[in-house]
């Protein structure tokens, strides 16, 4: 800054510049934001960082002073975009994050006023000792007319701010015509808005904004303007004020307008959707229906459906509606004619219904029903996801599958309270506990002991020394990590940074752990196995607490889940159980017979998207981004880079993921599945919570609260892609292997 005012001394088009009226000149200062994301609020490299600003503001209002030879013509501004919480992030919508400071001084600016007492729900007046000086709050929005009004230009055209009147060093004539400017000014928008919606609605459809008439405007225009004349300023200020709510008001009316008429259209497009691809998968999937014959009369339906889609897009032309809407609306036409079309298959199926116990088919509606709903509670409140893995823990006992397998069932309901306790923690990243990282790195060790001495001896022919050998590579990869996390964060907490031998062993275990699960031998408890211990090693690594045991015991679970889908195969007498510990996954790929659908295979496919909803709630949320600490990547780099730090984040995220999915994997295979047909059963359940979504997305709040609400949405409307991506990694992990070339023995 120093040197831009030196520099304008020699150079003329930029000293001129400076010298005109109404100059603004804006400063960011950076530094405290980055601080405080690095080392949070109450470090102490954060209070100094806030000295040297402070510092810095006051060389910098006097140099300013200084260059205009203190005229006294300049006003000085100072404020912040957010505030942050303890942990150092910001965004949602906590009064630490979303109260900020605004100091105004200089040139047009009214004097502090001295009150005796005044309220706020905060202490910040006490903590500061400022409680015998008047305490102005305003939105953010109205700093911008503030600024406008004090350098004398007009108020920004999209500006939704109040004039705060109380910060002007002004006559009262002057603040009643500003705030009577400020009205027309919002109230022209609104107008704007207003004749937008009206051009493109037919006349007997438009409904206007009852509050702000045509003569109502100008009733509140003429009456505002009468009590300036009458110098009645506080009275036409007050009015400005209620036309200017009024307009806000009617601005989002307008902004609205459609929002019901575009969401029943897209509700029906889902309703229809989901009812063909339930269609799909009782016609291809199941023994439910007799063949049926084509229809004939499809013809009469095919022109009526075209007639009706004509109509509709007659009707958007008229209106001269944006192209999106003629997505929105036509798109339920051919989904419903699709559905419409097998009406002769919905019939059959009716009748197939009503011969079935009423009981029976409520039942199971109510069971389905439950369990969706909790899948959307455990989008806003983790500790629904508790309450869904008490209710498998006693799977085994609802469906008398313990009596014929003690010993699984009893892992399998040992692991579910386990695995329960993990969504009822705090979200990720507030607390640091190393210590308890490094005993996961020690347990994982202990296990993966355990299974190369039961690999060991096992008289299992096809082990080989390689194999062993590759076991070993990926238990020193855990060993190394747990070393590795240990003395990085002890050498940061002596301020001595991040050693350098430390990043490269992180980085090689990035490579290595994706490389090595393809060198394991394909056998599916094996493989699997390897898998977990690959990507365990790059979790420590990103871990900074309990989240660490979390891939754990969720894994410990995967595994029982496969060996108890086993079970439930010969409860209901659909096939053999195939011998689990020689089973090879490469061989699994060409099993051409699969069997047709089943009513247990529904609950197969939800506890698939429930496993994967809690590996994704359950250490966090969607809002761990939010609360994401920067430490847990401090084993890669320590220097602030958003997308390199984003990246690692969403590697951590995934990782759990990629657990469930292979889990998943083997149960297709080794219950002879159709991934197909599973992932048309999780499509119909991602569609039932989408819409539920659909309805509950929100613009107004903090940016968590908006941003929550529409990636939740997004979400799910991607789980069905985004689980076809998981399932083919799936495939590529358990069923692909790469061969190391053995050395030929000489004799």
């Amino acid at each position: 800054i120093q040197s831009f005012f030196n520099s304008s001394r020699s150079n003329q088009t930029l000293f001129s510049a400076l010298n005109e009226e109404k100059v603004v000149l804006f400063l960011h200062l950076l530094g405290i934001d980055t601080n405080g994301h690095a080392h949070r609020p109450n470090s102490r490299e954060y209070k100094e960082n806030i000295k040297k600003v402070d510092e810095g503001v006051k060389e910098i209002a006097s140099m300013i002073d200084n260059f205009y030879g203190n005229d006294g013509k300049t006003a000085f501004v100072l404020t912040s975009d957010h505030g942050m919480t303890d942990w150092g992030s910001h965004g949602a919508g906590h009064p630490s994050e979303t109260l900020t400071p605004l100091i105004v001084w200089g040139a047009g600016v009214n004097y502090p006023q001295k009150v005796t007492s005044q309220f706020f729900e905060d202490n910040f007046l006490k903590e500061w000792k400022l409680e015998n000086l008047k305490r102005l709050d305003v939105n953010q929005a109205d700093i911008a007319p503030l600024m406008a009004s004090l350098i004398g230009v007009p108020f920004p055209l999209n500006s939704v701010g109040t004039l705060p009147l109380e910060y002007l060093n002004n006559s009262a004539h002057f603040k009643a015509e500003s705030m009577f400017t400020n009205a027309v000014q919002i109230l022209e928008q609104f107008k704007v808005k207003m004749s937008h919606k009206k051009e493109t609605t037919l006349s007997f459809l438009f409904t206007p904004f009852k509050p702000l008439s045509d003569s109502e405007q100008i009733n509140f225009l003429k009456k505002a303007r009468l009590y300036i004349q009458q110098q009645k300023y506080d009275e036409a200020v007050s009015l400005c004020k209620t036309l200017i709510n009024l307009a806000l008001e009617g601005l989002s009316y307008y902004h609205t307008y459609d929002r019901l008429f575009l969401g029943l259209s897209i509700a029906v497009s889902f309703v229809g959707w989901t009812a063909y691809v339930i269609l799909v998968i009782i016609k291809t999937h199941t023994n439910l229906t007799k063949t049926i014959q084509a229809n004939k009369e499809s013809t009469v339906l095919f022109y009526s459906f075209a007639f009706v889609g004509m109509i509709i897009a007659f009707f958007l032309l008229i209106q001269t509606c944006p192209w999106t809407y003629y997505v929105y609306c036509l798109l339920p036409v051919p989904v419903w004619y699709a559905v419409v079309r097998e009406l002769p298959l919905i019939q059959d199926l009716a009748a197939n219904l009503l011969s079935l116990r009423i009981g029976q088919s409520m039942g199971f509606l109510l069971v389905c029903a439950l369990g969706i709903e909790i899948l959307v509670f455990s989008f806003f409140y983790r500790s629904t996801l508790t309450i869904g893995l008490l209710v498998f823990a006693g799977w085994p006992a609802i469906t008398q599958l313990w009596v014929q397998a003690k010993t699984t069932a009893l892992i399998w309901t040992l692991l579910c309270v386990l695995l329960a306790i993990f969504p009822l923690m705090p979200v990720v990243g507030r607390e640091p506990n190393i210590p308890l990282v490094i005993a996961t790195g020690l347990l994982t060790l202990l296990i993966s002991c355990f299974s190369l001495m039961s690999l060991c001896n096992s008289k299992n022919k096809y082990r080989n020394n390689e194999d062993l050998k590759v076991h070993f590579y990926q238990m020193l990869s855990v060993a190394l990590s747990t070393y590795v996390v240990s003395s990085t964060h002890d050498s940061l907490k002596n301020k001595q940074g991040l050693p350098v031998l430390n990043q490269i062993i992180s980085w090689m275990t990035l490579v290595s752990s994706s490389v090595l699960p393809l060198l394991s031998p394909t056998f599916l408890f094996q493989r699997l196995f390897s898998i977990l211990l690959s990507l365990m090693s790059i979790y420590l690594l990103l871990s900074t607490g309990y989240e660490a045991l979390f891939p754990l015991v969720l894994s410990g679970l995967m595994f029982v889940w496969i060996s108890m889908e086993q079970e439930a195969l010969q409860h209901y007498g659909l096939s053999l159980k195939p011998k689990l510990a020689v089973f090879n996954f490469s061989y699994a790929t060409d099993i051409t017979q699969f069997r047709q659908l089943h009513l247990d295979d529904v609950r197969r496919a939800f506890f698939f998207v429930f496993f994967i909803v809690t590996a994704f709630f359950g250490t966090g949320n969607i809002a761990s981004v939010n609360s994401f600490d920067p430490a847990s990547v401090y084993c890669f780099l320590t220097v602030f880079s958003p997308f390199m730090m984003g990246g690692l984040l969403v590697l951590k995220v995934v990782i759990p993921f990629v657990l469930v999915s292979c889990a998943f994997e083997a149960v297709q295979v080794t219950t002879q599945l159709s991934s197909k047909s599973l992932f048309l059963i999780v499509l119909v359940l991602s569609d039932i919570m989408a819409l539920h979504f659909f309805f509950l997305v929100k613009d107004y709040g903090s940016w968590l609260d908006i941003g929550t609400s529409i990636s939740h949405y997004v979400l799910v409307m991607s789980l069905t892609i985004f689980m076809m991506l998981m399932n083919g990694l799936a495939q590529l992990l358990t069923t692909q292997r790469l061969e190391l070339p053995r050395r030929t023995k000489h004799h």
